[in-house]
Order: structure tokens, then C-alpha cells, then sequence
């Protein structure tokens, strides 16, 4: 009778223990790939944890059921109560109770039942060992995965106190010292107080680029004057936008001012304002840009490369800024586009009446004088070089003409000797 027991419950359970060993290894690798694939890892290694402590907790309630059933149900105070007992009869409550147990005695946190027989000492005592193993890992982990979803709070607060110390250091004024706070304050409200660059930087550059490309081309391509570009020129555009916040009444540029970049309103709001900042006649709003015209350095412009606006922040504004060393870099490349963007924004210039003819034929002529003068350069250049080269053919032709002579000389002395 034992025998057919032995074999009914046994098998069993070893195939289901063989089954859940053969699923581990997949558990562990979908583990591990959500881990990576997830938007939230922290959140799925805390769910892991979670999951870990009740597996632990169930497997040592099943133990601590099990050697009370091999003592016998209430022949103690520790073991599990009589099963005679309708209360304590129930399949539910043998789960709950057991597993109210093993939570208790792995956590250390409450008082349990004092064990009576020896071995009841021996498996408390391994449970207490276990609990303080397994427990100290777990709280390990957790105190670490909590360090790491404070470490950007942690290194962005660091930076904020140092710039406090240096404003404090410095002297600066009270209003401008809180004009800085507040604006470290939108930047982490809004979630934009990580360095793009340093993000990326661990990626190769053909994912940088489609990276960008996918959060920044839409941007550029409402710019007119980039408008009908070659791809490639966009692409190349695309990887130099630098992102800049700006606080309200901030100005981004003045008028007068030399223009080294142009600007693209991502988020928040601007204003063209009169030389006393307080007049407005324009307001841009998300998708305008302005500057365009200025780092391109459009022959003939009345303005030349200066700002004709005074352009102001009304509140917080995200803006790209493209500056004109990246520019000219990126048309090095596109000779073409270079040309067609010089001649939208000469068009642009016209329709505005803001291109000045003698200037450009002033330019032009200038322009031509500069080329003379580059080509007299370079033909002085050329003529030094040949000068160079002739005198160097005259040298080698001297020493090959003395090498022969002793070659000759040297035949006809061991025809002599012969």
C-alpha cells in the first residue's frame, strides 16, 4: 500500500519538478531580455524581487506543511493545528496559515509559535539563516535599484548646489541667483535636464544619426529656406541642431547684433519687441524660426550678417539653434545646395527690400579682385615650384653626366690592365 502511494504521488511530482527545471532557463532569458526591452526596468527588477520573496515565502510554507504533517497535525504548539478541527480543515486556511508562518519566520519580523523538539529548533534556526541570506540580498538589490532611479535626481541636484556655491562665491545678486534656480527647476520638471550627447554617445553614428533624423528632421524641414534640400544636406543638418532652454524675458538676440546661428522654435513662445522690451509686434510660436538669413551671408544685404530684430522670450522656450561654422561645414559637401540656398535667401531678401544692387555689384567686384589676386598667388606659387623643379632636374643631370664619366673612365683603365 505504501508502495502504490510512493508511486501515485511520487512520479508525479518529479516529472512536474523535471518540467519546471527544463522551464527555468527560458524563464530567466525572458527575464532578462524584458529587463532590456522595457521602458521601465527598475519597476520590472522591483516586480522581479516581489516575485522572488513570495516563490521563497510558498516553497517554505509547503515545507513547514509538510514536516508538521511528518510530526503530526497538533501534537505541539509549532506545528500546523489539528486537521480535525473544521476551522483549520479547510484548504484555504491551510495555505493562509502556512503561508502567514513562513512569512514571518523568513522576515523576522513577528513572533511565531516557539518551536518544541529538536528538530522543530533545527528547522527554525535554518529558516532564520535562510531568512537572513535571502533577505539581505533582496533588500541589497532593492536599496541599489532605489539608488539608481534617484541617481539622475542625485547628479542633477549636485549640479544645481554647485552653481549655487559659485553664485554664492561670486557675489551674484539675489534675482539672478533665482532666475538660475528656477530655470534648473523647468529643466527637471520637464524632463529635459539629460545631456543628449551623453546619452548617445555610446551609440555608433549611423544610429546617432537616424536617431536624430527621427526627433529633429520634421523640425528643419519647415525651415524655407532648407525646404526642396537634398537629403543628404538635412541629414548633415540634422546631426549639428543644438538644443537651447530659455527663461522668460531672456533675450535670444538683439538688433545690431552679429549673427552666428538661426533658431527653430520646438516648444514655448517669442517675441519681436521694440528697443524698450516691452512693445511687442510679433509673437512666434512653436515651428517659426528666424536667423536663417544672416549666417548665410547673403551678397548685397542691407543688413549684412546683424540681427534686424530685438527677439525676446515670453515664457520658458525650446529652441534648435544651427550655427553658422556648422552650417558652411555641412555645404563644403553640397556645393549645389550652397548656391540654391544663397539664392532663396536673396529672394527672400528681395521681396522684403532688404538687397542693396550696389552693394552687390560692389561685392561682385571685390569678389572678382579677391580671385585675381588668389590666382597671381597661386601662379607665383606655381613658377617658385618650377624653379625649384628645374634646378633640382639640372643638379641630377650634372651627377648622372660625373657617374658616367667615372664609369668610363674605369672601363678604359681595365682595358689597359688587359
Amino acid at each position: 500500500m505504501y508502495y502504490n502511494w510512493l508511486c501515485t504521488t511520487s512520479v508525479p511530482v518529479f516529472y512536474n519538478l523535471m518540467f519546471l527545471v527544463a522551464r527555468l532557463a527560458r524563464l530567466f532569458e525572458f527575464f532578462d531580455r524584458t529587463e532590456t526591452r522595457t521602458n521601465f526596468p527598475n519597476i520590472f527588477r522591483i516586480a522581479n524581487l516581489v516575485l522572488y520573496i513570495i516563490i521563497i515565502i510558498h516553497w517554505n510554507a509547503c515545507l513547514y506543511f509538510a514536516v508538521s504533517k511528518i510530526l503530526g497535525f497538533g501534537s505541539d504548539t509549532w506545528v500546523y493545528p489539528d486537521l480535525n478541527n473544521p476551522l483549520y480543515a479547510q484548504l484555504a486556511r491551510q495555505y493562509i496559515y502556512c503561508f502567514y508562518w513562513s512569512t514571518l519566520t523568513l522576515t523576522t519580523i513577528g513572533e511565531t509559535p516557539p518551536p518544541v523538539r529538536d528538530i522543530e529548533y533545527f528547522f527554525v534556526v535554518a529558516d532564520f539563516l535562510t531568512g537572513v541570506l535571502i533577505f539581505a540580498t533582496i533588500v541589497g538589490n532593492v536599496g541599489a535599484m532605489i539608488s539608481n532611479m534617484n541617481a539622475e535626481r542625485v547628479e542633477f541636484q549636485a549640479k544645481i548646489d554647485s552653481i549655487k556655491q559659485y553664485m554664492h562665491f561670486r557675489k551674484v545678486t539675489k534675482d539672478l541667483e533665482a532666475r538660475v534656480v528656477k530655470w534648473f527647476d523647468y529643466l527637471w520638471t520637464e524632463g529635459k535636464s539629460c545631456d543628449e550627447k551623453l546619452v548617445l554617445k555610446n551609440l555608433p553614428d549611423k544610429l546617432k544619426a537616424e536617431i536624430a533624423i527621427n526627433v529633429h528632421l520634421e523640425t528643419l524641414r519647415k525651415v524655407r529656406i532648407f525646404q526642396d534640400c537634398e537629403a543628404g544636406l538635412l541629414v548633415e543638418l540634422v546631426l549639428k541642431l543644438q538644443p537651447q532652454v530659455f527663461s522668460p524675458g531672456d533675450y535670444i538676440c538683439k538688433k545690431g547684433d552679429i549673427g552666428r546661428e538661426m533658431y527653430i522654435i520646438k516648444e514655448g513662445k517669442l517675441a519681436v519687441v521694440a528697443d524698450d522690451g516691452v512693445t511687442q509686434f510679433v509673437v512666434l510660436s512653436d515651428g517659426a524660426y528666424f536667423g536663417e538669413i544672416s549666417i548665410l551671408g547673403i551678397k548685397g544685404s542691407k543688413a549684412g550678417n546683424r540681427r534686424t530684430a530685438n527677439i525676446r522670450s515670453v515664457g520658458y522656450s525650446d529652441l534648435f539653434a544651427l550655427s553658422k561654422d556648422d552650417l558652411m561645414e555641412a555645404l563644403i559637401e553640397y556645393p549645389d545646395a550652397k548656391y540654391a540656398l544663397e539664392d532663396k535667401g536673396r529672394a527672400i531678401l528681395m521681396k522684403d527690400n532688404l538687397i542693396d544692387e550696389s552693394l552687390v555689384a560692389a561685392v561682385d567686384a571685390k569678389d572678382l579682385e579677391d580671385k585675381v589676386n588668389q590666382i597671381g598667388g597661386s601662379v607665383e606659387v606655381m613658377m617658385t615650384k618650377l624653379t625649384k623643379l628645374s634646378n633640382q632636374y639640372e643638379s641630377s643631370q650634372r651627377k648622372l653626366r660625373q657617374r658616367l664619366t667615372n664609369l668610363s673612365n674605369q672601363v678604359r683603365s681595365l682595358r689597359v690592365d688587359e
